[in-house]
């Protein structure tokens, strides 16, 4: 009886759609008196934008699911014992009844710090941390349930570990480091209008087909469809955000929906059991962090906001920059901006004293350094059509090139 409940999760998905559409535009008066604004930089007007959105957004996703909690333990065959006992069925699934709650939990905590760090501006070792504390519960219901630790491995590594691995301790420190991941990887790629939600609704579309793919395959039936259960609600809610925050953007989201949408990602891709799948569908936000590594970690000089400048008379984006001196860098970051520069990936500019001015490290600035001042909407239809095109080659790794490296020998 699961596709009755993913019927009934798609109505109140439906429901939390035209909810949203309403409240949005109800509510950017109250958060602009609420001093919960910012003005968009990269319009000629600097009009005052509400932000934070992503609060409103994350309670409709949550009031959604709490509505659908009792759903699928309706339709179970175990919990439907209970029409003819009259009682409480002794084979009542409570291992899938704390997933779900303690999956709504995670989320909850997720969205409250979010929220905590757009009004108090929280540090960067905050925003690790954070993520990891809002972690523990499904890592503590994946060791009760399941408490699988054992990595399946390639055709090529099996003559030196065996066919199997069991890692231990590791998988749970990678799975809060998925989730950490998760968390601040659409955060770092962001800053443009319609950007944060787009790349959202990509990878939950990849996400929702991917599932419907394993459904059809019959590969561990339960496990997609509770992805599924959260995939349907979170994609109504986030497509009604767009329809507000695509250029030009009436609504800002705010850190509070990227942890929101991290979160929701790094939940169904543990409890989903495909954490490794799920990194394939964040391929852009991947090469975004490896493109960004030399300023996260200060190898190279990194100022509080690397946003594209905006241009009044063109109304185009240009390049943002960082200057240094090439041997005030440590042999780190003097080797990291040399490869970089070799390999074309970076603009250089040498003044007469020495000074060196290259973009700043994103992949927005690595957009404008390959195609020259571009609209901001260009931009964001630009990144969004890599993304589209990413999740095609991560089902191409997903299924022809893990089938032979996973290949029976």
């Amino acid at each position: 009886m699961s596709g009755a409940a993913i019927l009934i999760n798609a109505a109140i998905s439906g429901a939390a759609y035209c909810m949203t559409v309403r409240m949005i535009p109800r509510f950017r008066e109250m958060f602009i008196k609420a001093n919960l604004f910012g003005n968009d930089l990269c319009k000629k007007d600097k009009p005052q934008v509400p932000e934070s959105f992503g609060v409103l957004i994350g309670c409709v996703f949550l009031v959604s699911l709490f509505m659908f909690i009792p759903v699928p333990f309706a339709f179970d065959e175990a919990a439907a014992t209970d029409a003819v006992t009259g009682g409480k069925p002794d084979t009542f699934p409570h291992d899938k009844f704390v997933e779900l709650i303690a999956a709504l939990l995670s989320i909850c905590c997720m969205i409250f710090l979010g929220f905590a760090d757009d009004v108090l501006d929280l540090r960067w070792r905050h925003k690790l941390l954070l993520p990891t504390i809002a972690t523990l519960p499904l890592l503590m219901v994946y060791y009760v349930n399941y408490n699988s630790t054992t990595v399946i491995m390639p055709n090529f590594a099996r003559a030196i570990f065996g066919t199997s691995l069991n890692i231990g301790v590791l998988y749970y420190i990678f799975m809060g480091m998925l989730a950490v991941f998760c968390t601040n990887a659409i955060n770092i790629l962001a800053g443009i209008n319609g950007l944060e939600v787009g790349q959202s609704l990509i990878i939950a579309g990849s996400i929702l087909l991917f599932n419907s793919i394993e459904l059809f395959l019959g590969h561990q039936v339960d496990s997609h469809i509770f992805s599924i259960y959260f995939m349907l609600p979170f994609l109504a809610t986030t497509l009604a955000l767009w329809k507000f925050n695509q250029y030009p953007s009436q609504v800002f989201v705010g850190d509070t929906y990227c942890y929101f949408a991290g979160m929701t990602f790094a939940v169904v891709g543990i409890l989903g059991h495909f954490s490794k799948t799920l990194l394939l569908f964040f391929l852009p936000q991947i090469l975004n962090f490896l493109y960004s590594t030399p300023q996260l970690f200060h190898f190279v000089p990194c100022p509080r906001h690397r946003l594209p400048k905006y241009d009044n008379k063109t109304d185009l984006l240009h390049i943002s920059t960082t200057e240094f001196k090439l041997e005030d860098l440590n042999a780190p970051g003097r080797l990291m901006v040399t490869v970089l520069r070799k390999l074309r990936l970076i603009s250089w500019h040498t003044k007469a004293d020495g000074l060196v001015r290259t973009n700043n490290f994103t992949l927005i600035n690595f957009v404008l350094v390959v195609f020259g001042p571009v609209h901001e909407r260009v931009v964001t239809q630009m990144l969004m059509g890599f993304q589209v095109l990413c999740t095609l080659i991560a089902l191409a790794i997903r299924y022809p090139l893990a089938n032979y490296f996973y290949a029976e020998t």
